[in-house]
């Protein structure tokens, strides 16, 4: 029997008792009894739509400009090439110590830094949806390469540092997190085609 039972209700009842209050401090009090089958399914139920409403959370914070128009890139020299994204221009290179200039970050850096920035995005919309203070929202990245012959990433660890949050907003704010656009993805990889266009203008 859960030791929040009202008083009176005999020991070993078998029952789960649930405080309905509506004020944490109120003295209004009321109790719904509950079978340990039935507590279970208010349980998942409950999960379920917390799920919900956090994914719909996540969709609102979702960053305007989802597949307007090509990304473009330029070689410049060597292996500094240019991005331009809707007039922006982003630079990636190799290290000088892999015989590039080292003109800005390299493709895999960037495509980490894609990741670790969505994360902030979506974790500062949550807190400035709960008007929680979000002045020093911080996410750091590290990386690890896959062993093997094929070029790919095998780990990323994010840490995301915020003030002291509220009891119960912890895991909130790392669910909404989890939700941004580009976690997604790599959950779920999208198709990707690559075509061939020549000097002559035909696409291969």
């Amino acid at each position: 029997m859960s030791r929040f039972a009202p008083a009176g209700l005999p020991v070993g009842s078998g029952r789960i008792v649930l405080d309905l209050r509506r004020e944490c401090f109120g003295d209004q009090r009321s109790w719904a009894s509950l079978t340990p089958a039935e507590a279970r399914g208010l349980a998942g139920l409950l999960t379920v739509q917390a799920r919900v409403v956090e994914e719909e959370e996540a969709r609102r914070d979702e960053p305007a400009g989802q597949g307007d128009g090509p990304l473009e890139v330029h070689r410049v020299q060597g292996d500094h090439y240019t991005t331009v994204v809707r007039g922006h221009r982003i630079d990636t290179d190799q290290p000088l110590t892999a015989e590039g200039t080292d003109e800005g970050p390299t493709p895999v850096e960037l495509f980490v830094a894609s990741l670790a920035s969505c994360v902030a995005h979506y974790a500062g919309r949550y807190l400035d949806r709960h008007h929680l203070p979000g002045e020093e929202l911080r996410v750091s990245a590290r990386f690890t390469k896959a062993p093997g012959p094929i070029a790919r990433i095998g780990t990323v660890a994010l840490q995301v540092t915020v003030p002291a949050l509220p009891p119960g907003r912890t895991a909130g704010l790392l669910a909404v997190a989890r939700h941004c656009t580009v976690h997604n993805t790599l959950e779920a990889p999208p198709e990707v085609t690559l075509d061939l266009t020549t000097g002559s203008g035909s696409t291969q």
